[in-house]
């Protein structure tokens, strides 16, 4: 019995064939990029961790420049530490989105860095912009209190305005603050120099203000772990 090319049942067949070899095609082409997608996530990790000490990477050269300068990665959890799970791998956004978690089961990654014979202590953070997530990493010298350098980035803020968190005009103003005062990012122009202070964003005010309360939260953890290691 011939099809019938014209009837309804042979559309929909048709159709249904059609969905489901394409949709496993672009299962197979998913999967097949899957290694690719995590190396190249956690090359852009690597890179952020080390240009919060000033260490510039590339994708191609980041893996080499981590391992080279960064000697150790810890975990925090308020006063304990501990080695026993990779804290690279730990998801920090995923823990932070989790509601069922609180301070004391999150676990906090602490990577120890050295450039030019000085010691670097770095810290990751993730909090909330006005669209989306937004993360960073803050590197202390060697005194554990003092910020030498941060990267912040986003998910979707808005070019021009919050997405300035990202640049050096912004994340420059840390350097030299304290971890064990909280950091404020105001507006009146008045955060000039180390003075616990930094200047918001222009047009950007939900965006500043959810970088002043991750960095608050995440370097109180820090800072309290610090003072039980003296």
């Amino acid at each position: 019995m011939a099809l019938d090319k014209n009837s309804s049942g042979f559309t929909f067949g048709f159709a249904f064939v059609l969905v489901v070899v394409v949709g496993a095609l672009l299962a197979s082409v998913s999967m097949g990029l899957k290694d690719l997608q995590n190396k190249n996530k956690d090359d852009k990790k690597r890179m952020d961790i080390l240009g919060a000490f000033g260490v510039e990477a590339t994708r191609d050269n980041a893996a080499e420049l981590f391992e080279q300068h960064v000697s150790k990665a810890l975990i925090v959890r308020g006063k304990d530490m501990s080695t026993g799970k990779e804290a690279f791998k730990v998801d920090i956004q995923k823990e932070f989105r989790d509601k069922t978690l609180n301070a004391s089961d999150r676990n906090f990654p602490l990577y120890v860095g050295n450039k030019d014979g000085e010691t670097f202590y770095i810290i990751p953070m993730v909090g909330k912009g006005l669209w989306g997530p937004i993360w960073g990493y803050v590197a202390l010298g060697s005194d554990k209190q003092t910020i030498f350098g941060a990267k912040f980035d986003h998910k979707g803020e808005t070019p021009g305005l919050g997405a300035e968190i990202k640049t050096d005009m912004f994340t420059s103003q840390f350097k030299g603050e304290k971890i064990n005062s909280k950091i404020s990012v105001v507006k009146d122009g008045s955060g000039s120099g180390i003075n616990s202070k930094v200047d918001a964003i222009t047009g950007g005010t939900i965006t500043s203000v959810g970088v002043e309360e991750m960095v608050d939260r995440t370097l109180k953890v820090y800072s309290n772990y610090f003072k039980t290691q003296k």
